[in-house]
């Protein structure tokens, strides 16, 4: 007899606190009366559709590089150069650092700063230069460019930021390459 006094006091309890629960959502409804805003009060910016269809519709990423290069920006480009610099130096004849100089870089063999680790996969790699195209690819997703590259840096999502870094880098030079046409 005693458990079934027992089972009756929790399913009591049990069904108190239901009934508990239903009545403060009623008493909160009939308390509160939330009006939506004509406008937001704080403003958050995403990528919507149109943000989504511009980057479907954009040309392939070597086109599209090629094509901001003309107009790439090199102080911005400079700007952008600050995510780099903790890893690169860009003094000529400077040194290396956690990764390689970046002095005249553009049209420079891959893996071909002398006295630094390259990773396999970019000695792989060193038949070929660092043209516009290889650098806005690598700089996009380095990780992806070149699996098993040592450089953690996620890349640059913005062509116009890869642009305008190219541009920055390509101006680092006695002897800045041609621009691509």
């Amino acid at each position: 007899m005693a458990s079934s006094l027992e089972f009756n006091k929790v399913a009591a309890a049990v069904l108190a606190a239901g009934v508990v629960a239903m009545a403060t959502g009623f008493v909160a409804e009939l308390l509160f009366h939330p009006t939506e805003l004509e406008n937001h009060a704080y403003v958050v910016e995403s990528e919507g559709e149109e943000m989504v269809e511009a980057a479907v519709t954009e040309a392939p990423m070597e086109e599209s590089l090629l094509g901001l290069m003309a107009a790439a920006d090199v102080a911005a480009g400079e700007k952008v150069w600050k995510k780099c610099k903790s890893c690169h130096d860009l003094s000529k004849g400077g040194p290396h650092k956690i990764g390689p100089n970046l002095y005249d870089i553009v049209n420079r063999s891959i893996a071909g700063a002398e006295g630094f680790g390259y990773s396999s996969a970019l000695q792989e790699m060193s038949a070929e230069t660092w043209t516009y195209e290889n650098l806005g690819a690598f700089l996009s997703k380095p990780k992806d460019w070149a699996p098993g590259t040592k450089m953690a840096f996620p890349g640059l999502k913005s062509v116009a930021q890869r642009a305008d870094l190219i541009a920055y880098l390509r101006s680092q030079s006695d002897n800045p390459a041609a621009m691509p046409e």
